[in-house]
């Protein structure tokens, strides 16, 4: 009886360029340079060499590395202590390591689509 194999792990190694769009399940480790429109990603963990020159979609980001673009995280944000980024991030969870160099602004939101400003605003009325 044979059993399909899921790939769930996926790299772009260090010394490695990737150009394009990506389309897969699972993981997808960056330890090179890629650069793209978006990634559409289950999982992405930006290592510490790794650079990442795209926006993100994914249900949760990992980075250590340098990102160029915008975060949309449905699960959670994790930046580490190397992290340099440049650009705007949305997540419901948001952890920040010290050391991380970080420019652009956030949106925290635990449930997508309410309109926060209303939010707070109703509060003080």
């Amino acid at each position: 009886m044979s059993q399909k194999i899921k790939n769930t792990e996926n790299i772009i190694g260090e010394n490695s360029v990737f150009e394009g769009s990506i389309q897969l399940n699972g993981t997808l480790k960056v330890d090179g340079l890629y650069t793209g429109s978006e990634l559409a990603i289950d999982h992405v963990v930006v290592g510490k060499s790794g650079k990442v020159k795209s926006n993100f979609n994914c249900n949760s980001v990992v980075v250590e590395g340098a990102v160029l673009g915008n975060i949309h995280a449905s699960t959670r944000t994790m930046l580490l202590p190397t992290a340099k980024i440049l650009g705007d991030i949305s997540s419901p969870e948001l952890i920040i390591q010290n050391g991380v160099i970080w420019d652009g602004h956030c949106v925290i939101n635990t449930k997508p689509g309410e309109n926060v400003a209303e939010l707070v605003k109703s509060i003080f009325e």
